[in-house]
């Protein structure tokens, strides 16, 4: 064969991993054109990422190439066809919403999000909201829009753990919110069809349209997966003692660490939401029920009735009030025993996901709204008796969606050096020196992980480290690193730069 026609030969070999227990479903795709390699790899259904490598001569290439080959075969790749696996099946939480006939709200503001919401969660500082669009927004207290980030799909929902604050989308990823940029942060199997996330101390629990459970955790590697007696898991919560785990059948307890059940108690109707606080978790069901139920047994300690299927629940702190949303665009708030206080409407469709706090009742609806309640005892009775604040329809004009990003900025190695401060503690470190602390990634067979260089910290410890920015032999400067509750692992927190 002439020169020429080497240069111009053409190879691809496309391999896809499919893995048993919770792992991902992947391509890996090289082509070798000449002196050039070409890699594109990622999720089965999406475009995945490309890189391409030119070399001296087509022997080398055809060598490389090989060579990537080999690797991923050793790992558990096969050749595959493309498009013969689809992509990731999504269920998306569907409701006819009716108008509701109670007296409207006293709905102080209220933010159009442009898709149908399902995310919510609400800190300090801000309320974020998160819908099927894949846009998630930051707003202060007082509905004045801070913030905006872009998601490549739908959102299922938002959950917070300690600092961090979490989306869960319709690709299979979670994405972590808490810097200037989003990150994956996970990535669920493709054949688990997501219906809801809950993550604590960087353990993530995941429920889904077959009835099961599944945790992952901080290292994005699976734990243990259950089965439940019945179908479509819409409820998990998790703490440090369980995970809760509601289904078509009711709820059931599973230990945090090895999965292996506790409790198990039938509900009225198939579970729906679910909501924790530190003793009791709370169901809604399909029959218009909000069971109350201790965490160390089961046991039911109370019962609230709506008029319609509940599809989302929350309560105040202090447990004195149980809020609940209907399908047919009306909320309920109860006190503690079961007592209804009021029943009134939204006036903006059917709460998908809740969240009270400050006397204020905060919902995400089926019209994309995220509007906020005035649910004092005084604002309540003035509404029932036809005297309403004036609504605030607030706008997110000009802001621009922050995206995922592959990349991350870069400085200096020299600089960052300089400007780290070293951290001297006992034992497994905490906090940051004054320029932040320097990790790196590394190859430990066929995971690349993440260790901190800066001394004060235990070496032996991984970090927590956003799963799309990970190259091996990189460093990175982070702002701070925090122990994680239980040890063994830090997270990050703050931006993240990468040395060069």
């Amino acid at each position: 064969m002439s020169a020429d026609a080497a240069t111009a030969s053409v190879s691809s070999t496309y391999l896809e991993l499919s893995e048993e227990g919770g792992g991902s479903h992947k391509f890996y795709e090289v082509v070798r054109a000449g002196t050039e390699v070409t890699v594109t790899f990622g999720r089965i259904g999406e475009p995945g990422q490309t890189r391409t490598t030119t070399y001296p001569d087509v022997r080398k290439a055809e060598a490389e190439a090989a060579k990537k080959i080999g690797a991923k075969v050793r790992k558990g790749y096969a050749p595959a066809v493309r498009g013969v696996r689809k992509r990731r099946p999504v269920t998306r939480r569907e409701i006819v919403s009716r108008r509701s006939t109670a007296e409207q709200a006293p709905l102080l503001w209220r933010f159009r999000s442009g898709a149908a919401a399902f995310g919510i969660f609400v800190d300090d500082d801000h309320v974020w909201v998160g819908n099927q669009a894949g846009d998630v927004f930051t707003l202060a207290h007082d509905g004045r829009v801070t913030g905006r980030f872009g998601l490549p799909d739908g959102v299922k929902c938002i959950v917070a753990d300690d600092f961090w604050i979490y989306a869960g989308c319709d690709d299979g990823r979670v994405y972590d919110l808490s810097g200037k940029v989003p990150h994956v942060a996970y990535e669920i199997a493709e054949d688990v069809d997501i219906f809801w996330l809950d993550i604590h101390d960087g353990v993530l629990g995941v429920s889904d349209a077959r009835g099961g459970v599944t945790t992952v955790d901080h290292e994005d590697e699976f734990q243990w997966r259950r089965t439940g007696s019945g179908t479509h898991a819409w409820m998990v919560r998790c703490d440090d003692e369980g995970v809760y785990h509601g289904d078509s059948h009711g709820v059931a307890m599973y230990g945090a660490r090895d999965g292996a059940p506790r409790w198990s108690a039938a509900t009225h109707g198939q579970v729906l939401f679910g909501w924790q606080e530190p003793g009791e978790v709370f169901a809604g069901t399909s029959r218009g029920v909000v069971h109350r139920l201790a965490k160390a047994d089961g046991s039911e300690r109370a019962r609230y009735r709506c008029d319609a299927a509940v599809f989302s629940c929350a309560t105040s702190p202090d447990g004195r009030y149980v809020f609940a949303g209907d399908n047919c665009s009306s909320v309920y708030c109860f006190t503690a025993d079961g007592t209804r206080l009021w029943k009134l409407a939204t006036g903006c469709g059917s709460a998908y996901s809740m969240q009270y706090r400050d006397e204020r009742l905060y919902l995400v609806t089926t019209d994309g709204s995220l509007a906020c309640i005035d649910a004092t005892e005084t604002a309540v009775r003035q509404a029932r008796a036809g005297q309403r604040p004036d609504t605030a329809d607030i706008k997110a004009t000009g802001w621009q969606r922050v995206e995922p990003a592959p990349v991350v900025e870069t400085v200096a190695a020299a600089d960052a050096m300089n400007a780290v401060s070293t951290v001297h503690v006992t034992g497994a470190g905490a906090g940051a020196g004054a320029g932040g602390v320097i990790v790196e990634c590394y190859q430990e067979g066929a995971r690349t992980r993440v260790r901190v260089l800066t001394p004060g910290y235990d070496p032996a410890w991984h970090v927590q480290f956003p799963k799309d920015i990970r190259v091996a032999g990189a460093r990175y400067l982070v702002t701070e690193l925090h122990p994680a509750t239980r040890g063994a692992f830090y997270r990050t927190r703050g931006d993240i730069k990468r040395l060069r």
